[in-house]
Order: structure tokens, then C-alpha cells, then sequence
């Protein structure tokens, strides 16, 4: 879809990142891409996933772009399988052409972020009652995935049977969600106790049982995003950030993606810059964000996916939406959004029933 309209991006001016007209270009770029249906591919002719389309579909919430915003969210509504679920992958956001089968419980759960973020932005009741059982759908498959020791199996193959394997980085994106879900379920006034708990259980299985995740420590996601999924906070995640900074962090060009691969990206560049956003390392997320602007493309404002560093070389060649959308809504954090403060802040957030949460 395209729009001439000059998108309200004043509040994400950034110092060295965006200027109000990059802002606007970036905003314009992922409404480029945006199906007339809603959907929001990773760029058009490629694939659209639930939880990537969510990012962006938050990245346009946070640029005003309520309509927008809302017509993907009503895509994920018209297109949810009758189990809660979508598959992982369609072809170019067509509902009916779908690439990957299977169903993965952080695409699936994401949904919660998305539309909590959207209501925080719009105040909109009548939009919040309607996708309420969108969400409880989500949710509820995602658990039918938790295992004994509180982890979330990654993924249901399309023969119906579920992995008992966990992600450490899958799980955090689930424990979010979870805390959104309730938040929402907070707000109509309808209690999901069963919920809570399993948020509890799963936040003690990412603080204090790490083997029961499959060992992915040399993905740089691994790292942070027990972090940026607010299961660890304060002193404890603070130490987490600062044991593994030169691991991944290249000064000047951004993240890894994996050691010891040369390979930078943007998009897990950005997201390290919210969670540290989110423990008040205000000064480091604005450096890591200026360290990927030689991954912007002028021309359509959005973002290659990474650099090699070793061969100068930008790969893949792809300008895609989700990168796109988590520098803006890192950049919206680092401006006081206050939708996107507060959902990646955690400020309204229920916890869960940790056992020790207060530990």
C-alpha cells in the first residue's frame, strides 16, 4: 500500500539516528510495503511472519499511523487457524499461500504486544473488546506448548505434534507477551489466574534453569532478550548486558548476530538499544542505534538486514519492514513514546507468580 500523507513522526527525531523527514521516509517505506488486506511482509515478493508483521504493525502505532496499524492487526484476526495459531510463514502476506506449515508459539503469542501496544496508543475500547479473543486463542496454544518445567516448546508441526524443545529467546518473547495478555485481561476486568502462574513458571525457568533451553549462547538474541522480555531486570540484568558487551557489540557498526561470525544486523542492533532502553542505559542504546545508520537506504528509507564487516559487504540484499520497524520503535523508547515506554518499560505490566520474583 502507499500513501502520500506525511506521517506525524516529530517525536522521533533522534540525534544522529533520524531526522523528522528519515522518520517520515521509514514510516513511508514499511506503508510501501503493507498489503492493501493488512498484511506486512518482510518486503513484497518475500515472506510475512506473524511476529515480524507485529513489529511493524507497532512501529506504525508509534508514527501514528493508527489505521494502518489497525488493519494489521484485523488481518491476523480474519486469518488466526481455529487452534489460536497461524503457520510461520506466508508467501508475500497472502493468507492462502502459505510456506511454512508449521507454528511457532512466539509468533503466535506476539499478537498480545501488538494489541496491547495499540490500545495504549489509541485508548480504543470498542478495537480492544474485539481482538480479546484473538488474543485468549493465542494464548491458550501456546500453553497447551508449556512443559513441566515451565519452558514453552518452540513449535507445533502441522501433523499436530508439539516440540518439548524450548528457546531461550522464543520463551523471553512469550514472557512478554504473556505479561501484555494479562494486562489486557486486567483491563476487561477478566482474570486469567491460570495465566499468571504459567508467566511465574516461565520467568523462573529463564532466571534460574538455563539447561533448560537449548544451548543457542552464540546467538547475540540469546543474550538480551531474557532483558528485553523482562524477565530479568535491575542488578541481575544489567550483569547479563555488561558479561557478554564485547562479545557481540563491533564499536561502530552494531551487534552480531552470531560469534564468531563478521556479520552485524540491524535489527538485533536495535532491539539490544531497547533493552537497554529499558534499564536506563539511555546513552548506550543512542550509540548502538547511530552505529547502524550505515545500514540505512536513503532511497526508501527502510534498512538492509546486515553487513559482513570483514568483506565490506551489505547481506542479505534485503530492505526489510521488521528492521525497519524495531529501530522506530527503539527510537519512539529512547523519545517517550508512551505507548512504547510503557510496554517495553514493563511499568504496567503484571509479573506473573514467580516463586522469586522478589529475590
Amino acid at each position: 500500500m502507499t500513501t502520500s500523507r506525511t506521517p506525524r513522526t516529530e517525536h522521533l527525531v533522534l540525534p544522529g539516528v533520524l531526522t523528522e523527514a528519515e522518520a517520515a521516509a521509514t514510516v513511508r517505506g514499511i506503508l510501501a510495503v503493507q498489503r492493501e488486506d493488512g498484511a506486512i511482509p518482510w518486503f513484497r515478493g518475500h515472506h510475512l511472519d506473524p511476529w515480524d508483521h507485529t513489529e511493524a504493525a507497532m512501529a506504525l502505532d508509534a508514527a501514528g499511523e493508527r489505521d494502518a496499524a489497525e488493519r494489521a492487526y484485523e488481518w491476523l484476526a480474519r486469518h488466526q487457524n481455529p487452534d489460536g495459531s497461524w503457520y510461520a510463514a506466508y508467501a508475500d502476506g497472502a493468507h492462502d499461500d502459505v510456506t511454512d506449515r508449521g507454528r511457532e508459539t512466539n509468533f503466535v503469542a506476539y499478537v498480545a504486544v501488538g494489541v496491547w501496544h495499540h490500545y495504549l496508543a489509541t485508548g480504543d475500547d470498542t478495537f480492544l473488546d474485539r481482538m480479546w479473543p484473538v488474543v485468549h486463542a493465542a494464548v491458550e496454544f501456546v500453553l497447551r506448548l508449556q512443559q513441566p518445567g515451565g519452558q514453552i516448546g518452540w513449535r507445533r508441526d502441522d501433523d499436530g505434534t508439539g516440540a518439548t524443545d524450548a528457546l531461550l529467546t522464543g520463551s523471553s518473547s512469550v514472557h512478554h507477551a504473556l505479561r501484555c495478555a494479562l494486562a489486557i485481561a486486567e483491563q476487561r476486568e477478566e482474570p486469567q489466574p491460570d495465566w499468571e502462574l504459567a508467566a511465574g513458571a516461565l520467568r523462573h525457568a529463564i532466571r534460574r534453569h538455563p539447561e533448560r533451553f537449548l544451548d543457542k549462547g552464540r546467538y547475540s538474541m540469546d543474550w538480551y532478550y531474557p532483558v528485553l522480555g523482562g524477565a530479568l531486570t535491575g542488578t541481575e540484568a544489567r550483569s547479563r548486558i555488561a558479561e557478554s558487551w564485547d562479545r557481540f557489540v563491533v564499536p561502530g557498526l552494531g551487534v552480531r548476530c552470531v560469534v564468531p561470525n563478521p556479520w552485524v544486523t540491524g535489527g538485533e542492533s536495535a532491539e539490544l538499544a531497547l533493552a537497554l532502553w529499558a534499564i536506563g542505559e539511555s546513552d548506550h542504546a543512542l550509540e548502538i542505534l547511530q552505529s547502524i545508520q550505515h545500514l540505512r537506504d536513503a532511497d526508501s528509507g527502510l534498512y538492509w538486514t546486515g553487513y559482513v564487516f570483514d568483506d565490506d559487504a551489505v547481506w542479505p540484499r534485503e530492505l526489510t519492514t521488521w528492521t525497519a520497524g524495531s529501530l522506530l520503535l527503539a527510537v519512539a523508547a529512547l523519545g517517550g513514546h508512551e505507548a512504547t515506554c510503557q510496554v517495553f518499560s514493563g511499568d504496567r505490566l503484571p509479573r506473573g507468580l514467580d516463586p522469586d520474583c522478589c529475590v
